[in-house]
């Protein structure tokens, strides 16, 4: 066994990417303080191949320092609108047809293992560090996930988070 050389990993180029058709999946980040978690999810984004990243409130934009550190050149092939406020994004997501899931803990979460059924195309809100999602959009999500966890901690790292729960939407459209 050996690793793979960069040049041995058959990545696309810009161009390629652009015109790859994208899983139907939008990530909205709301009010996201910061940088280096956004630039995280633009580099899963990127790597899933994902249709678009919403950026509202207060979520840092590119261009930004913080979000190339972990962007990693993905600012560039990654579609991402900014709107300030997140219950305009959900409003517009839901007008294009998309079924709008948080991520958050509620009393009416389904647990990311028991999600049985997945609808196209899908929007997954992510909320803030410290915070979570803006409580006034609950009434307009679809469904809200959580992510199980089982030690001392109430909350995962928002891109961690991210990156566990897009993996399992994409794993099950790709199946």
């Amino acid at each position: 066994m050996r690793k793979l050389k960069l040049d041995e990993l058959n990545r696309l180029n810009l161009k390629e990417f652009k015109e790859l058709e994208k899983y139907p999946v939008h990530i909205v980040l709301d009010n996201i303080r910061s940088g280096v978690n956004v630039g995280s999810f633009f580099r899963t984004a990127d790597a899933f191949a994902l249709e678009h990243i919403h950026l509202c409130g207060y979520t840092p934009k590119p261009p930004h320092a913080e979000i190339f550190k972990t962007a990693i050149g993905s600012t560039k092939t990654v579609n991402w609108t900014h709107t300030p406020d997140v219950h305009d994004s959900i409003h517009q997501l839901k007008k294009a047809g998309c079924y709008c899931i948080g991520i958050e803990q509620t009393d009416q979460s389904i647990l990311l293992h028991q999600v049985t059924h997945l609808q196209t195309p899908i929007a997954l809100v992510f909320g803030n560090e410290v915070n979570g999602l803006t409580e006034g959009i609950l009434p307009l999500l679809d469904e809200v996930w959580e992510v199980p966890q089982f030690g001392t901690k109430h909350s995962l790292n928002v891109s961690v988070c991210g990156g566990i729960v897009l993996w399992e939407v994409i794993r099950s459209l790709i199946r």
